[in-house]
């Protein structure tokens, strides 16, 4: 992780003031974990990696979440990750077994034939092997501490999983499902004029007896022109409430009107559908055993880190480090 040099560091800031050095220290310490310490460097270069991984997924409201939640937690999750590294550590852990694995797996869902090329792949993101190899072992020890501190002491039962059930059984409803073909024309800069007489060839087409996926892919502006108009399947929660008014009461093979959405025309056709349904007790298992066991281990988590944090020595010396 980035405060794999934290004790290094430590050592040469106290070295250099002991020694009187000429060149002025200039890194600034954030933080004091037991005997290491996390840097501004380090505080700074895990921000950077974060927000660039924010901005490049998320935009408007949820990006500024997520930003305030970045600048308000990450120091407190470099100070349980050392701490976690801390306790592996001393427990002399070792993970070798589990970072081959590991790095077989990876190889194997991106492709890669042989470590060689892995590591040019790695190299290519800007980063050294040896860096990188380290910093999965490291997450790995972590990963491996929460398991025997945590994960192995929990124990599922059927009977609070029937009973979570029985408690929660509107949580597994499957909602309806629409399959859906669409002409779509943009609205972004066609004058109305121009939209009406295009609505009208389509609609002619279509009273012709023409195949409504040709007339969509010759018909349709793009992203909707390039699948013939084919939306998948969609959730009925998943869908914009002005599309799934069209077609809720339609029937398969039936068309909507016309529906004039935020970012265009829409003219549906409901090629299939499927009602909404109750999972059963058994379908529904794993999922209730999922969900049951995360709020367990998210409860025991909390209990262990805190616990860990207390018989720590942690000193913030730079709660704020990046500012507003």
């Amino acid at each position: 992780m980035t405060h794999r040099k934290a004790r290094l560091s430590l050592l040469l800031f106290v070295a250099a003031v002991a020694l009187g050095a000429a060149r002025q220290v200039v890194e600034e310490i954030v933080a004091v974990v037991n005997d290491e310490v996390i840097t501004f460097t380090q505080y700074k270069r895990e921000y950077d990696l974060r927000m660039q991984a924010a901005q490049a997924q998320l935009k408007g409201e949820e990006l500024d979440k997520t930003v305030a939640q970045i600048k308000a937690g990450l120091l407190d999750a470099m100070i349980t990750d050392t701490l976690l590294l801390q306790m592996a550590k001393e427990k002399n852990m070792n993970v070798s077994d589990q970072l081959k694995m590991a790095i077989e797996n990876i190889k194997k869902e991106n492709n890669i034939e042989s470590d060689d090329d892995l590591k040019r792949a790695i190299r290519s993101q800007g980063m050294e092997w040896e860096t990188w190899l380290k910093q999965m072992e490291e997450n790995i020890m972590r990963q491996s501490i929460v398991y025997s501190e945590v994960n192995r002491t929990l124990v599922l039962d059927d009977a609070e999983i029937v009973d979570y059930y029985k408690k929660h059984a509107a949580d597994f409803v499957v909602p309806e499902e629409y399959k859906l073909r669409a002409i779509y024309l943009s609205t972004t800069e066609a004058a109305a004029s121009a939209l009406e007489a295009k609505k009208k060839e389509i609609d002619d087409k279509i009273k012709a007896g023409g195949d409504f996926a040709e007339i969509s892919g010759a018909s349709s502006d793009a992203p909707v022109k390039a699948s013939k108009g084919d939306l998948g399947t969609l959730k009925k929660t998943e869908m914009d409430k002005t599309l799934l008014a069209a077609v809720e009461k339609l029937k398969k093979g039936d068309l909507s009107p016309w529906v004039q959405a935020k970012n265009g025309l829409y003219l549906l056709k409901l090629e299939d559908k499927k009602d909404s349904k109750q999972l059963t007790f058994e379908e529904a298992r794993k999922q209730i055993e999922d969900r049951t066991f995360g709020e367990k281990q998210g409860a025991k988590l909390a209990q262990f880190l805190d616990t860990l944090k207390k018989k720590s020595y942690i000193k913030i010396l730079k709660p704020n480090p990046i500012g507003n």
